[in-house]
């Protein structure tokens, strides 16, 4: 290695004629191999009629999980208005109570 600053750089060699020639073809023959090449046929992941039994599976399953929860809906609905009824009756109660010590103290 030389550690003088100034030395002079050495002249940057140039590639003959025959060898730009023959690695132009070096290049398009591989570029061709590369594209001619058989590519093996990608298996398929999952067969459609496999898809199609996995689909009606997650349909069934979706509409069962459907049907259940408007199964609770209905209970939970049924549960909300017999409350409503109880403090219907409540507050009919308490009104007419209320009405009778208005009642009373009319007098």
């Amino acid at each position: 290695m030389n550690t003088d600053l100034n030395a002079p750089m050495p002249a940057a060699r140039s590639l003959s004629g025959e060898g730009t020639v023959i690695g132009a073809i070096g290049a398009v023959a591989l570029l061709m191999k590369k594209l001619l090449s058989a590519k093996p046929a990608r298996p398929e992941p999952m067969g459609r009629a496999d898809f199609y039994a996995e689909l009606a599976v997650l349909k069934d399953h979706i509409h069962t999980g459907h049907l259940t929860v408007l199964e609770k809906l209905d209970a939970n609905h049924r549960d909300l208005l017999a409350a409503l009824e109880r403090q219907a009756t409540r507050i009919n109660a308490v009104e007419s109570g209320l009405a009778r010590v208005d009642e009373r103290t009319k007098d």
